[in-house]
C-alpha cells in the first residue's frame, strides 16, 4: 500500500519515470518505471485540467467521481487497471465533482461516476455508471487507435 501511494506521488510529478534527481535500487526503479507508464492524476484546479487535459499530448480518460459515491468506488480501481494495461498511452485525470463544480457544469456531468474520454482537447466518448473490467479495456483500447 505504501509503495502504491508513493509510486501515484512519484508518478504524478512525472509521466516519463523516475524524476531527475532520484535514485532507485534496480527492481524498485523497474517496479516504478512500469507504475509511471500507467499515470493517474488528481486535478487540482481549472488551470491544471487545462495543462494536464486538454493540452495532453496523450489520450486522456476522465473521472468524475465524488468521495461519497459507492460505484465511484468499485469503478476507480476497474479504471486504474485498464489504463495500467495501455503502458503510458493513455493516463487518466480523475476530478472530484464536489471540489471542481465548475468542471463537472462545464463537461454536463448529471451523475457520478461519469466518464469522459478525450484526445487532443475534444471529448470522443463517454459513459455514466460502472461497467465491467472487459467493457473498460474496449473502452480505453478505443482511446489508443
Amino acid at each position: 500500500m505504501a509503495l502504491r501511494l508513493l509510486v501515484g506521488r512519484v508518478c504524478g510529478v512525472s509521466v516519463r519515470g523516475v524524476p531527475s534527481g532520484v535514485s532507485c535500487s534496480s527492481s524498485f526503479s523497474s517496479r516504478l518505471n512500469a507504475s509511471c507508464r500507467s499515470v493517474s492524476f488528481s486535478v487540482q484546479d481549472h488551470d491544471d485540467f487545462t495543462q494536464r487535459v486538454i493540452n495532453s499530448q496523450l489520450p486522456v480518460l476522465i473521472d468524475f467521481h465524488a468521495q461519497w459515491c459507492g460505484p465511484c468506488k468499485i469503478l476507480g480501481p476497474r479504471l486504474e487497471k485498464a489504463i495500467a494495461k495501455q503502458k503510458g498511452r493513455v493516463v487518466m485525470a480523475k476530478v472530484d465533482i464536489d471540489e471542481h463544480t465548475d468542471l463537472a457544469i462545464e463537461y454536463g456531468v448529471s451523475a457520478v461516476p461519469t466518464v469522459i474520454a478525450m484526445r487532443g482537447g475534444d471529448v470522443i466518448d463517454q459513459f455514466v455508471g460502472v461497467k465491467d473490467e472487459d467493457q473498460l479495456d474496449s473502452f480505453v483500447q478505443k482511446l489508443t487507435e
